[in-house]
């Protein structure tokens, strides 16, 4: 049935030390300076000062707080100036008026250590986050305020929005982190990407929007604030872009500075798909066209995107790994050559700064596919970016009297004019390649330094088997059922055939027909596995599984096992995208082609599994059982190993 792994993370004395003296040295850099940060045509400012800069995304519960003080360091070594994380609701509200900022939810423990580190820190609070996690970062409960309605002008959703954004905001200065309080935050997001699907919501999306913008600036957060992918962003408001190029946006206003919020670094994974990879060459090439077409602000999505721990993934079909190809990979190791490339151009385009904030670029001609973007102050600073947007062919061209070579897609950068010091073509950075690997399922130890201490397993009942289980007439929606405490959900009937009826007639070949909006189904005929349909997309909001039955005198029972995979993150009215057996489910190919609707009959429910309560996903069970033979291919199964792996480099061992 499924999988469940149990991650322990055992850190040898060395890596505490390393950690220790590492949040030292972080600590030694900390400043308490109050900052203005205000903005202008060509930049945020900072006290007063244009600046340039280079932010990354790591998001804070996609990682362990004992993970935070490293990955901040290396981001800050990176050539990072920002970090920029989401705030999510559901993580820090699962029950309404009940706050959690624990663990990895303490969003104030991270933004501290990004201030400690010396960086500074964009907060997106949305509360809407997408970002493929779970129903989009909304709480399940705020499903069931009535009459809400997400994301538009409806006032029980607008009166949460503000509630939950104005906690956020009242957290932010008690704890003193705003820069205008001498803390790192220095921008604010509210709402995000809404102008994809504003459409979908008609006028109310105007209002809504505008209501929003001034809702947050009322909180008086002393930093400015943002809405990405929102071409009518009401002023003060900066609309910034998000995509994998963004050096073609403009802003809605020439007094606002040219933003990228999201430039993904690789994408998502999906069950079932492909690991993407997004080289980066094409990744260095779009930002230093950023750069080099008038942007001052660039955010990596993501940095470091980390693990979607428990349930929290969305989508659905999204993977656990949120690894998204970035330059810390998902165990926080830096990818080569991906990280060292992407230093070396922050390097360069730190060079450009006093040019790049002084003044717009004039642009030339150097021939087909080919041009120059000079950044020339009045007291003679001058830098340069000499493109070549061509995919197929290398081109020499000449530039104030000198000749450069410039391959297919690139962007060379000349802080002096005249000197070229990094081209986005040519990567120097070292490649390393880190793997783990294990070959047995049987208890081992090998040459690779993978132990494994062998499989254990635990039945799960087929069908009902809790106390709480309840019963109704017809077939229950499951979020509305579960509110999705757990992704399962057992739809369950039973019936006497006395043997006398006349669909039992020799010759008839009955089948179940199930339809569900569930993203997977199976099927139980008198306990045993009679089929299971699984779906493959989010577009893919439904699924039918027909399978053979067989009809005899007795007790006639079918169980139904409804599961998600993360509930939907994106789209207008998403949230009204329902999951489970909607039906109808019948008995077909009965005597003389006749079929039985079984819809409407009463059903038991039976809300998540018995090894769920058991503790069985999260380890804590003493139920597994170890045999020397372990049952392979059969239905409703926990499974369990503990495998040990050794690093060499690392003088440590990571058990999973």
């Amino acid at each position: 049935m499924m999988k469940k792994v149990v991650i322990i993370v055992v850190l040898m004395l060395l890596s505490i030390i390393i950690t220790t003296t590492l949040s030292m040295s972080v600590s030694s850099t900390t400043t308490d300076t109050v900052a203005a940060v205000t903005y202008d045509e060509r930049a945020l400012l900072i006290n007063g000062k244009r600046r340039v800069l280079i932010s990354g995304s790591i998001h804070y519960p996609r990682s362990t707080p004992e993970m935070w003080p490293d990955l901040i360091q290396k981001s800050k070594e990176g050539g990072l100036d920002v970090i920029e994380t989401y705030v999510f609701w559901n993580l820090h509200e699962p029950v309404r008026n009940q706050f959690d900022f624990q663990g990895r939810s303490d969003l104030v423990k991270f933004i501290k250590l990004v201030g400690e580190a010396g960086l500074y820190l964009h907060l997106r609070i949305g509360p809407y986050v997408c970002a493929e996690w779970n129903y989009g970062g909304f709480p399940l409960w705020l499903h069931f305020i009535p009459g809400i309605q997400f994301r538009t002008d409806n006032q029980p959703f607008k009166m949460e929005m503000q509630r939950f954004t104005t906690k956020i905001v009242q957290l932010m200065k008690q704890e003193k982190l705003y820069a205008s309080q001498g803390g790192p935050i220095i921008l604010s997001q509210i709402e995000n990407e809404y102008g994809n699907i504003q459409s979908g919501y008609g006028s109310a999306a105007k209002s809504y929007i505008n209501w929003s913008a001034s809702m947050a600036t009322s909180l008086d957060t002393g930093v400015p604030w943002v809405m990405c992918q929102q071409a009518d962003a009401p002023d003060p408001i900066i609309n910034t872009c998000n995509g994998f190029y963004c050096d073609q946006f403009t802003p809605n206003s020439n007094k606002k500075p040219k933003m990228w919020t999201e430039n993904w670094s690789g994408w998502f994974l999906s069950f079932g798909g492909a690991v993407p990879h997004r080289p980066v060459e094409d990744l260095a090439f779009a930002v230093a066209r950023f750069f080099q077409r008038g942007g001052t602000f660039q955010n990596y999505y993501m940095y470091h995107g980390g693990t979607n721990f428990g349930r929290s993934t969305g989508g659905p079909f999204i993977a656990t790994s949120y690894d998204y190809d970035a330059p810390i990979d998902e165990y926080g190791l830096v990818r080569q050559p991906k990280w060292g490339h992407l230093k070396d151009l922050h390097k360069a385009i730190k060079l450009c700064e006093e040019a790049l904030i002084a003044t717009d670029p004039t642009s030339t001609s150097l021939g087909s596919n080919l041009e120059a973007h000079v950044y020339k102050t009045n007291s003679g600073v001058c830098a340069a970016f000499l493109a070549n947007v061509g995919t197929q062919s290398d081109a020499t061209v000449s530039f104030n009297g000198n000749s450069y070579h410039l391959p297919a897609w690139s962007v060379s950068i000349l802080p002096d004019c005249k000197t070229v010091v990094f081209n986005t073509a040519k990567v120097n950075s070292q490649v390393v390649n880190a793997k783990l690997t294990s070959h047995s399922l049987e208890e081992t130890s090998d040459s690779s330094g993978a132990f494994s201490s062998g499989w254990s397993w635990v039945d799960e009942p087929v069908g009902i088997s809790k106390s709480n289980a309840i019963t109704k007439p017809g077939l229950l929606e499951q979020i509305n059922t579960t509110a999705d405490v757990s992704d399962y959900l057992w739809y369950s009937l039973s019936t006497q055939i006395q043997g006398t009826e006349p669909f039992l007639k020799e010759g008839t070949k009955p089948v179940i027909h199930v339809e569900s909006l569930g993203h997977a189904l199976h099927a139980f005929i008198n306990g045993k596995l009679a089929g299971s349909a699984t779906g493959e997309s989010s577009s893919k909001r439904s699924l039918t599984l027909e399978t053979p039955v067989t009809l005899a005198p007795g007790k006639f029972t079918i169980d139904l096992m409804s599961l998600t995979v993360g509930l939907q993150n994106y789209g207008a009215f998403f949230d009204t995208v329902g999951a489970g057996i909607t039906g109808p489910v019948k008995l077909k190919g009965l005597q003389n082609g006749s079929t039985i609707d079984l819809s409407s009959y009463q059903w038991t429910y039976q809300i998540g599994l018995k090894g769920e309560d058991s503790g069985l996903s999260d380890g804590s069970s003493t139920q597994w059982i170890v045999l020397p033979s372990l049952p392979k291919k059969q239905p409703l199964k926990w499974y369990k190993v503990i495998i040990t792996y050794y690093f060499p480099n690392l003088l440590g061992f990571l058990q999973v």
